[in-house]
């Protein structure tokens, strides 16, 4: 039995059909099995007639009442219809061009129907429902798995195909966790944890099953963390900065005062690079905390120390504004920063390797360009990478050893709850600036309906004519890059030539050329621009302290994190700052989002919340970390088995560093081939 084999082999699947499950991602007999259900229908416990409510799926045991009707309701279209009774009252059943079923049912033998009910003026009804014939379990009585499927791919076919893999794997699972782990935590086997996640007979088995699979996921990565994290602490032979270098001489200068929460930061930076240690330091901190002056502050003790310093953006533009940021403070000290883009000229890039490599320059400033092979520094000896979550593990060790033990700092601006932070990061010591600089405003946040379109166009306009700018920013719609430039587009339209007549109004949207969207945002920069009409592609970057307004259009479907995001690229500049979430839905989660929005300006309570209402999923993919996704596991959910995982983990990272044990073989095996053998242990 091999688990690589190609889908198509298996039972139940035609050509057709390998086009589907490969959009789905299933590709090999593995894919398919570890394609987990998304939701569970209990059609366990049937229901009386008479107890049932309109709207509600349920499961009913009851015997045909009527013949079978076929209506022809239009060309296209065959109305089927059944009467159907048990002992506390009739319900009628509809089909729709289904006549093949008139000869599945005889009068006097009873069915199972399982579907959603409608009560209108005193008839029930069952719309397309599943059923099953006499001591058939098919379709019902038992708990059925629904798998996240493509229209084309019914979920009837899919489970089929999933039930036929797995009678092809029956029993034959190899089980990666020693026995002595599973026996303390009381953990099912892999063999029988993969078939009760599929199908459980009860809620019960589906528990035990989920803790099985989710404490696999968490262990695999937490024992790689853990292996990252001790070879950069086992590696004493870290570079040590110069003792007699001050970061005070830079501070001292600054024509404004480092906040209590940033010199702490800096004091942990400071006795890490004067160590023998390599540095591996997440900083993280909300827009506008002053991450970027940290990271200057650190660049002037590297270099100073004779070394070199690399800072990479996530686009051109931050890029550049950093280049500017550094340049203005570090220059009166002699330091010579220089900026590395992929839309630079050919010469001038030859030019900047050419000097890199020669150590005429000490600061590169620079985008994934400085990742490339060619790109070679004299004497590299601190990196920081901006905007962590576009960066992956991968990308930061291929930077890494572009120096030798350089020390490393990794910003990001999405605070994450502590606990998430040594999952997400257990490779990296965490600091925190957990205040804004005094001078900072608080941003007015308001959550509007559609009803208040007019007043908010008009507030717009009265901050533009005041000499403000406004941004407008549109939701992705999906994943579809021509529906959301459509969005965009639709919504230009009608504020150029309609709303906002007598501005300048401008748009940007992910898949514009990389040189398109730089110029744009340098003209609403430079106030040529009075509204810009985006996606979230300004959720990270630039700094216009001009731009008093941000209208954040359909904010419900946008997370607490990413809403956090945009908001701070408001509120830079001496003026008052304003934040319009435009949402749609009353639902209980959507109230409750943009009430933290607008009660709260706290990212790291933000964060917590977001986690709390979403869960991992969405808050934080873990694909952007280059970690693989988690199948199964929720970091906010499964904290208590994290906590089990950690223990475990840490006592075997402890006995069996490099896990050469036999007992730990294949949980080794597992990790190599889950990272894809880009981080092996």
């Amino acid at each position: 039995m091999e688990l690589n084999q190609d889908v198509q082999y298996i039972k139940g699947v035609g050509p057709a059909k390998v086009k589907l499950l490969n959009n789905l991602g299933i590709y090999t007999l593995e894919d398919l099995i570890t394609y987990y259900p998304r939701d569970y229908e209990d059609r366990g416990k049937p229901r009386k007639i008479e107890d049932l409510q309109d709207g509600e799926e349920a499961l009913i045991k009851a015997f045909p009442a009527s013949r079978f009707h076929v209506i022809n309701a239009k060309r296209n279209m065959k109305i089927c219809k059944l009467l159907v009774r048990d002992e506390t009252g009739t319900i009628e059943i509809v089909w729709y061009n289904q006549a093949y079923l008139k000869d599945k049912f005889i009068g006097g033998k009873e069915y199972s129907f399982y579907g959603k009910v409608s009560k209108k003026t005193g008839i029930i009804t069952m719309n397309s429902p599943v059923f099953d014939s006499e001591n058939e379990t098919k379709n019902t009585g038992k708990i059925i798995p629904i798998y996240p499927s493509t229209y084309k791919l019914s979920q009837n076919v899919l489970r089929q195909i999933i039930e036929n893999g797995l009678k092809m794997i029956d029993g034959k699972l190899q089980e990666i966790i020693p026995e002595k782990i599973l026996r303390e935590y009381r953990l099912i086997g892999i063999n029988e944890a993969t078939n009760k996640i599929h199908f459980p007979k009860d809620f019960s088995e589906f528990k035990e099953a989920r803790q099985r699979l989710a404490f696999e996921e968490l262990l695999t990565m937490q024992l790689l963390l853990n292996n990252l994290k001790s070879k950069t602490i086992s590696a004493h032979n870290g570079i040590q900065f110069d003792k007699n270098v001050k970061m005070s001489d830079v501070i001292n200068s600054l024509p404004f005062r480092l906040t209590k929460a940033q010199l702490r930061v800096l004091e942990e930076i400071d006795r890490d690079m004067e160590s023998d240690k390599i540095m591996n330091r997440l900083l993280q901190g909300d827009v506008g905390s002053g991450k970027t002056i940290v990271a200057i502050i650190s660049a002037y003790k590297a270099v100073k120390s004779g070394y070199q310093m690399a800072i990479m953006a996530p686009t051109s533009i931050l890029a550049t504004q950093h280049l500017e940021s550094f340049t203005n403070v570090l220059e009166p000290f002699g330091i010579r920063c220089e900026l590395l883009i992929s839309n630079m000229t050919k010469k001038k890039k030859e030019e900047v390797i050419e000097k890199l490599k020669n150590g005429e320059i000490d600061v590169l400033v620079g985008t994934h360009s400085i990742l490339e092979e060619n790109i070679v520094f004299k004497n590299l000896g601190l990196v920081v990478t901006d905007e962590q979550h576009r960066f992956g593990v991968n990308q930061r060790s291929i930077m890494s050893s572009k120096g030798k033990n350089v020390d490393t700092i990794v910003m990001t601006a999405t605070p994450i709850p502590r606990t998430l932070g040594l999952i997400l990061y257990g490779d990296l010591d965490i600091s925190s600036i957990d205040e804004l600089p005094p001078d900072r405003k608080k941003i007015e946040t308001y959550a509007v309906t559609k009803g208040m379109e007019e007043r908010i166009n008009n507030f717009i306009k009265k901050h533009i004519k005041e000499g403000r700018q406004c941004y407008i920013v549109c939701p992705l719609v999906e994943e579809n890059e021509e529906i959301n430039a459509k969005s965009v587009m639709e919504m230009v339209e009608i504020y150029k030539n309609q709303v906002f007549t007598e501005f300048r109004v401008e748009y940007i949207y992910g898949k514009m050329k990389q040189k398109e969207k730089d110029q744009i945002m340098q003209e609403f920069k430079e106030g040529k621009i009075d509204i810009l009409i985006s996606t979230t592609v300004i959720e990270v970057g630039v700094n216009v302290p001009n731009a008093s307004i941000m209208v954040i259009q359909n904010a419900e479907r946008f997370g607490l994190a990413t809403l956090h995001q945009l908001r701070g690229r408001v509120g830079r500049g001496e003026y008052q700052s304003y934040c319009i979430l435009k949402y749609q839905g009353h639902t209980d989660t959507i109230i409750q989002r943009m009430k933290v929005m607008q009660d709260t300006n706290d990212g790291f309570v933000i964060s917590e919340k977001d986690l709390e209402l979403r869960g991992t999923g969405d808050f934080f993919g873990t694909k952007q970390h280059g970690l693989p996704e988690f199948k199964v596991a929720n970091l906010f959910e499964d904290m208590d088995i994290l906590k089990q995982v950690q223990i475990v983990a840490n006592e075997i990272s402890i006995n069996d560093p490099n896990l050469k044990k036999e007992e730990n073989q294949k949980l080794k095996t597992m990790i190599n081939k889950r990272f894809s053998g880009k981080i092996e242990i």
